[in-house]
């Protein structure tokens, strides 16, 4: 239901994106979702990787500011409405949606998500019989 996700601060400057992006190809890291926020000053790369304990480990030795944390990963079809469908569930129960970004496949959408009580998101997933991914079925997927 949860899977790791790293997020990495970034100066906002020419070429750090790629930096970062490049240190993970050269070990081997797959980046299988992200999404980057910015402001004048600084971003925000947030990634869901194949070996995200590894990719975090490899940015704290090169002194790159990350931190590792936990976000739900639904999975349903790529019907039209699907998420607004889902996530009507969370607003009934009064769990806000602090952010969330998603892939979609012919067939899948995965959308990960950090809300602002996931105990409370979790008991409406199981609940509502929403569909979920964890790690080892999201790399595979």
């Amino acid at each position: 239901m949860t899977v790791d996700q790293i997020s990495i601060f970034l100066e906002n400057k020419y070429g750090k994106l790629h930096e970062i992006l490049d240190l993970l190809a050269e070990e081997n890291i797959r980046i299988l979702a992200a999404t980057v926020s910015d402001t004048s000053e600084y971003g925000i790369l947030r990634i869901i990787a194949d070996h995200p304990k590894q990719a975090y480990t490899l940015l704290k030795e090169k002194n790159v500011s990350a931190n590792l944390s936990e976000v739900i990963a639904l999975i349903g079809t790529n019907d039209t409405g699907s998420i607004a469908s889902a996530f009507r569930y969370f607003k009934e129960a009064g769990i806000t949606i602090e952010y969330m970004y998603c892939y979609s496949t012919t067939k899948k959408s995965v959308v990960f998500l950090r809300t602002n009580n996931r105990d409370a998101a979790r008991d409406v997933i199981i609940r509502k019989n929403l569909g979920y991914i964890t790690e080892d079925e999201l790399v595979n997927l």
